[in-house]
């Protein structure tokens, strides 16, 4: 593990797609790791919250996988990467490298536990394996993403479920559901690919969905539809709101796969159960499905818990981002939220955003 100094100009918090293209651009930008910044990454390897993700997700079948700014120049790109292999490896694999190359030396696991002012200066508390640890600095850059805030919604009789309740982040594999009664709920391509693997593995599935899916041809994502779905990311992020789903706005490709899973009757959701029971779900019109598994595909939200004392959130739930800066505290960025929260505009932030810090840093 690498140690970190107790005073920096920048941290970044967290190794991911979004953190590591912040921390190259800060590099060409003329800050150095150590005195001029340092990325905190609470995972215990390389990859971001992609080491997470469960077995069977394959490169060829995950959401498109944007190359980090600079890979190139290591000879690599996902573009080319072996389709069959397991996501989680192949990212690990890359950004271990791309760590290594460009020298971040990236402190892990390190797990940020609040940021705080001290005077003029911010102070970000974390704990490692030796304990808990401060380091002083002027700017922070969050780039948590949303892997370690599942979003699960709350309906009646939901803690009175008597079988088990999991969601994207506690799935391993098919198997664990092997001869049990699952029930799916979301409407984005995590619930669609559980549903396409349990599908010979569950003794029943049932698919639900609080929204009508889009599916649009393979490839068709053109650049209105681009456009309009990173503009209503912005919007709810200038206006401190609860992030929409990317997914609500861009469709799910419709794949030979996916297509052939909607001709067999497969991807038909229903809508919306109304309450859970114990042993099931019940909707409005007196229907009920008997299950031992709620599995939740229902998105995630940011992670900014640890900016509480900062007081940076809004009373409509987000918080106010605008060219990926707080409105509230200019001292504070945001990398991968909003319009940048999707393989759309992470990469292409990171250049921004790194400017903008560099700015801040010449006017403190």
């Amino acid at each position: 593990m690498t140690n970190a100094p107790a005073r920096t100009s920048v941290v970044v918090v967290g190794a991911g797609q979004a953190g590591l293209s912040v921390s190259y651009y800060l590099q060409r930008l003329g800050l150095e790791v150590g005195p001029g910044f340092v990325v905190l990454d609470r995972g215990p390897g390389t990859g971001g919250a992609w080491q997470d993700r469960w077995e069977a997700l394959k490169i060829g079948t995950a959401h498109r996988i944007n190359d980090l700014p600079g890979l190139d120049e290591l000879g690599l790109s996902f573009e080319t990467a072996d389709r069959q292999r397991p996501a989680r490896e192949v990212v690990a694999e890359y950004y271990a490298a791309y760590e290594q190359h460009y020298d971040l030396q990236v402190v892990r696991p390190a797990t940020v536990r609040r940021v705080f002012n001290r005077g003029i200066d911010l102070v970000v508390e974390y704990t490692d394996a030796s304990g808990l640890h401060e380091i002083e600095t002027q700017v922070l850059v969050n780039a948590t993403g949303t892997w370690g805030s599942p979003f699960r919604p709350w309906y009646p009789g939901r803690d009175s479920f008597a079988g088990e309740q999991v969601d994207t982040t506690t799935y391993r594999a098919a198997e664990d559901f092997a001869g049990k009664r699952v029930v799916v709920v979301g409407g984005g391509t995590s619930a669609i690919g559980f549903m396409l693997e349990l599908e010979h593995v569950a003794s029943d599935l049932t698919w639900v969905s609080r929204r009508g899916l889009e599916f649009r041809e393979e490839g068709e994502l053109n650049l209105e539809d681009r456009r309009h779905a990173v503009a209503v990311q912005d919007a709810a992020a200038r206006e401190g709101r609860a992030l929409p789903s990317i997914v609500s706005g861009t469709g799910v490709p419709r794949t030979r796969r996916i297509q052939s899973a909607i001709d067999r009757g497969l991807l038909v959701p229903k809508p919306m159960f109304s309450s859970i029971e114990p042993n099931g779900v019940r909707w409005d019109d007196g229907e009920f499905v008997e299950a031992d598994v709620i599995l939740w595909a229902t998105g995630f939200r940011p992670e900014l818990r640890h900016l509480a004392p900062l007081k940076l959130r809004e009373k409509e739930g987000g918080v106010t981002v605008g060219n990926g800066s707080s409105w509230k505290d200019p001292r504070i960025f945001f990398a991968g939220y909003g319009p940048q929260a999707s393989t759309i505009g992470a990469n292409r932030a990171g250049r921004t955003i790194a400017r903008q810090v560099m700015r801040q840093l010449a006017d403190s």
